[in-house]
């Protein structure tokens, strides 16, 4: 049984590098990965998602990033968020994929800013649908640009709220430095 107390960033950990070791061995579909019912609601008391946590192995696998390190940073905060601000409690909604700012949108001269500021606020309410991913190769090329980690960036939007003119103030601060 998956451990789902204080110690859950351990189990994640552990959790984490079994998944990294099945892709290597050839399990890359997130059903095959994901098979055991115990895992599942391990990943649901914490707010995570068998596909998101999918989609990291798959990356760090493929691209070497983000690390595990980051995507235990990530998954920190939506944890605290979800148990919370949610209060446990999964967001009835998924957020249409359509709706999300196209790439080449700009703010602040930014190309992709607006769309990371969105995905970020999808992570941290659990609506991402299972087509998006927070902290993909797009995501991290826009904060490697402005000198912002992953969790650094869904951090400051979560404290930001609806506030947009944070976010911006925040990034192009930091991408001036």
């Amino acid at each position: 049984m998956y451990d789902q107390s204080e110690n859950w960033a351990e189990t994640f950990q552990i959790l984490f590098n079994e998944k990294v070791a099945a892709y290597k061995n050839g399990i890359q579909h997130v059903a095959a990965m994901f098979s055991k019912e115990e895992e599942k609601v391990f990943l649901r008391t914490i707010g995570a998602t068998p596909q998101e946590i999918f989609d990291f192995v798959e990356d760090w696998c493929d691209d070497g990033d983000p690390t595990p390190e980051m995507v235990l940073a990530i998954t920190r905060i939506r944890r605290d968020f979800f148990l919370n601000e949610q209060q446990g409690h999964y967001s009835k909604f998924v957020r249409n994929t359509d709706l999300f700012p196209p790439r080449e949108a700009s703010l602040a001269g930014l190309e992709w800013f607006p769309r990371i500021i969105e995905k970020a606020k999808a992570k941290l309410l659990g609506e991402l649908p299972s087509d998006l991913m927070y902290s993909c190769g797009g995501d991290r090329r826009f904060l490697k640009k402005v000198r912002v980690n992953p969790a650094e960036f869904l951090q400051v939007v979560r404290e930001a709220g609806d506030d947009v003119d944070h976010i911006i103030k925040f990034v192009t601060d930091r991408s001036k430095s």
